[in-house]
């Protein structure tokens, strides 16, 4: 199957737990969008500071470097991303006929929680106010799952969801 899934919400929904699990199940590639920020979006992140437009426009342009290489080679991949504007869902392929969008929705509640509870991540909780300000929900058009469902229950309903 030659097809890239990208797993997106805001930080907490859980993208990377999710991701890997639909990735392992399925036997294919993963990446995770925050692997590829540049070191001074790390930084500002880890200070709680929101990323600009500026900021994100060299990391959303070496994701979708990573996702074309992947529809060019056709090797299947999930990416999780938070892609939180329409702008960045564009720019990352949603809409071509091989990329599928599964959007995590938690309550901003859930979010908080689990971000008081990661350790060891640059984006806690402090940056939540952030994301929530930047998130543009996606329209009826991108699947949506819940994110307070356990993850094998979300990889369960994304694989439903298109047949893998």
């Amino acid at each position: 199957i030659e097809m890239i899934i990208l797993v997106i919400g805001p930080a907490g929904a859980g993208k990377t737990t999710v991701g890997r699990a639909l990735a392992d199940d399925l036997g294919w590639h993963f990446l995770d969008a925050d692997d590829l920020h540049p070191p001074d979006n790390v930084a500002k992140m880890r200070q709680g500071l929101g990323l600009t437009a500026e900021d994100r426009e060299p990391w959303l342009r070496a994701v979708r470097d990573a996702i074309d290489a992947a529809r060019t080679t056709g090797e299947p991949l999930v990416v999780a991303c938070s892609a939180l504007k329409e702008e960045h869902r564009v720019m990352l392929g949603a809409g071509l006929p091989d990329v599928r969008v599964a959007y995590l929705r938690a309550r901003p509640e859930l979010l908080a929680d689990r971000l008081r509870e990661r350790t060891g991540h640059f984006a806690g909780a402090s940056l939540l106010p952030s994301q929530l300000a930047a998130l543009e929900e996606p329209d009826d058009s991108v699947a949506r799952f819940d994110a307070s469902a356990p993850p094998p229950a979300i990889v369960s309903a994304i694989r439903l969801r298109w047949a893998l």
